[in-house]
């Protein structure tokens, strides 16, 4: 599940909420285990709430995340040594509606070094569970 798994704007990799308090989260990177403070001035992104433009609707994440599990046969990626037009390629295979204009090459190299991070952490299943629906009882 990619809830909980988070991105934090000026530091490299994915964390995984530990804890939240007043004013502040505890986080623990996936790569090495290391935990540390997070402030509120923090830009904090839940990969969660992220989607890929597309020509239709936007597509969660988690979806992408899944799609691009299949097409990799569930193996890292090495974004280094693809030049542009593969990337494009390959991505076009991951979520072949991708809206070409507003998806950067930064952006898909992006989500594939964050495939990689969550792979090498053992994180496989992205999906993004609904909350559950409370249900009210009548008397």
């Amino acid at each position: 599940m990619i809830k909980g798994i988070l991105s934090i704007a000026g530091r490299p990799g994915l964390y995984k909420l530990v804890q939240s308090g007043r004013g502040s989260l505890i986080v623990e990177q996936l790569s090495t285990g290391k935990r540390l403070p997070v402030q509120q001035r923090d830009r904090v992104i839940s990969l969660a709430d992220v989607a890929m433009y597309t020509d239709g609707d936007d597509v969660p994440l988690g979806e992408v995340l899944t799609s691009l599990y299949n097409v990799a046969e569930g193996k890292e990626v090495d974004v280094k040594t693809v030049e542009t037009e593969g990337l494009r390629e390959f991505f076009a295979k991951v979520l072949p509606t991708y809206d070409r204009d507003r998806v950067h090459i930064s952006d898909i190299r992006k989500l594939l070094s964050w495939y990689n991070v969550l792979v090498a952490a053992g994180i496989t299943d992205f999906s993004n569970p609904e909350p559950e629906a409370e249900t009210a009882t009548e008397e």
